[in-house]
């Protein structure tokens, strides 16, 4: 079956101006046969292909990390090679996460010895000068 646009916007809950960019960024597979000025046209293949993207975006793939596995997904017998990528994808992004949470923990500390040397600043001078 055939879709335009607005409708198939509405079967994926996307906005036309997000398939539109998936599409421009070569999310939607080869659309090079498509004629300038022509209509889109979508097909059941599509609404698979952007629930597939959204289900990416959820677990926390960009775009970027997306367009390199979404084709995996959609060649027979390369669906657990896919996985396998989403996997290592993911990894590497809780290895920059526990980075970035040790940094942060490494900021709230300095943070927070800053605040005891204010308030014992402040202290001293309330005690030394009144208040």
């Amino acid at each position: 079956m055939s879709y335009k646009i607005g409708e198939i916007a509405k079967l994926t809950n996307l906005t036309t101006r997000t398939i539109r960019y998936y599409e421009e960024i070569g999310l939607l597979g080869d659309r090079d046969n498509r004629a300038i000025g022509e209509l889109r046209v979508f097909e059941n293949d599509d609404i698979k292909r952007l629930k597939k993207i959204q289900l990416l975006k959820d677990i926390g793939l960009s775009l970027d990390d997306i367009g390199k596995v979404i084709d995996l997904y959609f060649t027979d017998g390369r669906l657990l090679e896919g996985k396998r990528q989403v996997i290592q994808i993911l990894k590497t992004h809780i290895v920059r996460a526990e980075e970035k949470i040790d940094e942060l923990d490494t900021f709230k500390m300095e943070c927070e010895k800053n605040i005891c040397r204010i308030e014992a600043i402040i202290k001293n001078n309330e005690d030394n000068f009144g208040k």
